[in-house]
């Protein structure tokens, strides 16, 4: 194909690596920068793509803290919340599981009953007015410790909101082991919450045997460093370990050097079930569009390709059957349709 934009613009999709915070557009960022004009980060949209240059992956946690910093009130985590979901409206994302981090918040005085309001009402609203249905992940900030564990798994499991699906592990990967919150992902587990810890993000492969063993995971967050293990890149392949793969974030927190470099390539040629996502986009300026442009690129997809791709995050997905039967059911019409206008 010479431009996949336009068929992947239209192209009905689910997203199932993204953040709530990470997905705060400059026009978002700058609103709640106005808020709250004692903070560091610019009031201005256009000075963001500045401030949003990583020189590592360090680098990039510091300024996403610094965006959390933004977020006061439950009023806030209202507005992001709400707006996030319109912008993924406008790129056809029908349905998405936004990770979210309300210890960050929680920490920062936001009431919790408040919080789990506030992400509540918005996602009810956005379902009704938009079309796009979130569901949420709880993930640890793993460079805050076992407190923030702990505190995360009060928060999902005793004010357990009702768009909540699955339960995380997000930060630094260096230094912070997986196998120590274990027990806060076995009570998540027998809640009734699915295991999706990010891991081989910018260590190796072991972190994501650690996650598989200890953490007992059911999608990776990333995954990039697999392929550096061929067992491992079995296994997944031979269990359907979904990984969530994100080609630019990986660049731009300087994961992997450039895009020719991805593994993505390694991963699907290994029968690895992959889905693409966009992670942070505002701050490393894509979004899932984008991703999906950059997959087909990487993967030398035809529009049959990249609708079978979006597949693979219907079926990676927590949605009920019924849901994922109806979502891949749309992509094929959808894509049908395009081939025959265009005559193919």
């Amino acid at each position: 194909m010479t431009d996949p934009h336009p068929f992947i613009a239209g192209l009905p999709k689910a997203e199932l690596h993204v953040h709530h915070v990470g997905s705060a557009s400059p026009r978002i960022v700058a609103e709640l920068a106005s808020r709250h004009p004692d903070s560091q980060v610019p009031g201005d949209p256009e000075a963001l793509a500045d401030y949003f240059t990583f020189t590592d992956f360090g680098h990039f946690i510091q300024v996403y803290l610094s965006v959390v910093d933004l977020i006061r009130t439950p009023e806030d985590v209202r507005l992001l919340t709400y707006e996030v979901a319109r912008d993924m409206a406008r790129q056809n994302i029908r349905y998405a599981e936004l990770t979210v981090t309300p210890y960050s918040s929680v920490k920062r005085g936001i009431p919790d009953q408040g919080f789990m309001e506030a992400i509540e009402d918005a996602r009810k609203a956005a379902e009704a007015e938009f079309g796009t249905v979130l569901r949420w992940c709880f993930d640890i900030p793993g460079e805050a410790g076992l407190e923030s564990a702990e505190e995360t798994a009060r928060l999902a499991l005793d004010l357990r909101p009702e768009g909540l699906v699955s339960f995380g592990l997000g930060g630094p990967e260096i230094g912070v082991d997986r196998p120590q919150f274990k027990p806060y992902f076995d009570r998540a587990i027998a809640a009734g919450l699915h295991s999706v810890p990010h891991a081989g993000e910018t260590t190796g492969p072991q972190t994501v045997w650690d996650a598989l063993t200890a953490l007992r995971a059911e999608r990776i967050g990333h995954g990039t460093t697999s392929v550096q293990d061929p067992a491992l890149l079995q296994h997944l392949a031979e269990r359907r370990i979904p990984l969530e793969v994100c080609p630019t974030s990986n660049i731009a927190t300087r994961a992997v050097a450039d895009l020719d470099a991805h593994p993505i390539k390694e991963m699907v040629a290994a029968g690895v079930l992959v889905t693409v996502n966009s992670d942070d986009p505002p701050m490393f300026g894509t979004d899932l569009n984008n991703e999906y442009a950059v997959a087909a690129r990487l993967l030398d997809l035809d529009e049959r390709g990249i609708a079978e791709l979006a597949k693979n995050a219907v079926e990676a997905s927590f949605m009920d059957p019924a849901g994922k039967r109806k979502l891949a059911s749309e992509i094929d019409t959808y894509t049908t349709q395009w081939l025959a206008a265009v005559g193919r």
